[in-house]
Order: structure tokens, then sequence, then C-alpha cells
């Protein structure tokens, strides 16, 4: 099985909230029959309230999920900064996953401490000496079109020897995060963005017609499936 892509365009972002749901639903329980666990990595921004609408929805075996963190500020998590608590309030209690289930980071630790951290907890979950295999990565793609804390032009771009990386210089407060590295998101199995509204299009357009070599328009997992997930506003000028 080699890269595939697909880009998806519905009519509004109730919409895109159902489709992403729909495709996260038939992942999850096709991980679970397969596999017995359904291994899913999180990313902050419009995605936690797609989800805090959508995963109500889903019909699949909750004690099944193991959730990680695609990126994820080094912050406490009582901060609005943070992604983990971000997902604790708008999540926990509106799905049957208990806290438990996410594999977050340390706190407590520097960026590059906490994220060999996370590599040490990521190993539990995939097997040994490889390249971890999520089921499916939930991705977002900022303005300058960044995905995970992966920054147009930043060195991390070219990381290849760890899975997760620290980044303390991020352009975007707070400066101090850890984030996964193209090697593991382009082995994922799914990737998938899902954006809404007018104010996407543009850097959409730059991603997807205009191939500008941007952060989001590198992802390509190698052995599995990328797709888009847009309402009208955000894909008009495709």
């Amino acid at each position: 099985m080699t890269s595939e892509f697909e880009v998806i365009v519905v009519e509004n972002e109730a919409e895109v909230i159902k489709k992403l749901s729909n495709l996260i639903e038939k992942k999850a329980n096709d991980s679970i029959a397969v596999n017995g666990i359904f291994k899913i990595g999180l990313s902050g921004g419009s995605l936690v309230t797609f989800l805090s609408k959508g995963l109500p929805e889903v019909n699949t075996d909750w004690e099944k999920w193991r959730l990680f963190f695609c990126d994820e500020r080094v912050v406490p998590v009582e901060s609005a900064d943070s992604t983990f608590g971000e997902y604790k309030k708008s999540l926990i209690g509106k799905v049957p996953l208990k806290e438990s289930q996410f594999v977050t980071i340390n706190t407590d630790l520097s960026a590059e401490k906490a994220a060999k951290d996370y590599i040490t907890k990521m190993a539990v979950y995939f097997p040994p000496d490889s390249l971890p295999r999520f089921d499916t990565l939930l991705l977002g793609m900022g303005p300058d079109g960044h995905t995970c804390s992966l920054f147009p032009g930043h060195r991390l771009l070219d990381e290849h020897s760890v899975w997760v990386a620290p980044i303390t210089d991020s352009p975007k407060p707070p400066p101090s995060r850890i984030t996964l590295t193209f090697p593991v998101i382009n082995n994922a199995e799914c990737c998938i963005f899902a954006a809404a509204g007018k104010g996407k299009a543009p850097m959409i357009k730059k991603i997807l017609k205009d191939k500008e070599p941007l952060p989001a328009g590198r992802v390509k997992p190698t052995n599995g499936k990328a797709y888009w997930i847009l309402d009208k506003g955000a894909a008009e000028l495709l």
C-alpha cells in the first residue's frame, strides 16, 4: 500500500464534524477488531471543538482507545494553552473516556526531558525497534501552514532521529513544546485534517492546489492515507 490522498468537501461545519466523526468511528472499530486497541493522536485548536461535538455520537468500545498528542505545550494542565487540559474539560464526561487513557506529557520537566519521557511512554504501546504506527492522527493546520509544532523554516522539519522532539523557540507562544516528527507522522495508517470557514481557504489553496512546501503539505503517509475534510468555505479556492 502506498500513500493515498483524499479531499472531501461538505456543505458546512456541522457536516465536517459529522464526516470526521464517522471516519474516526470506522478507523477505531476496524483497529479494535484487528488489534484490540485504537491508538489515536490528537491536536488542539478547532479540533477540540469538533471532537467535543462529534465524538458523543460515535459508537465504539471506548475502553480500547488510547489517546496521544501530536504535539503539546509544556505548560500546566490547568493552563488554557494545555491541549490535554482542553480535552479534559471538553471530552471527559461527554464520552466514556477516562483520564488514564490519555498518554500525556510530564509538564514538570523541561521540553527536552518531556520529549524523551514521552517517547518512553509511547514505546509501551508500539513494537520495539520500529517506528510507531498510529492508527489515526488528527492534525491541525495553522495560518502559517504549520502542523503539530512543525513550523515553516524550522530545523525540526528535518528531524529524523527521534520520534518526539522538543521545541523551545516556537514562533507561536507558548515557546516550549513537544511534537511528533515527520517520520512518525508519515508512518501513520491514517492522517486527517478537518477545517471549516473561509478564513482557512487561502492556506488550503497554497497547500493542496499550489503545492507550496509548507509543513502541513508534507503530511503524506508512506503506507497509509491522508484525508482533508473541508466545508465549502474552506475549499472555495480549490
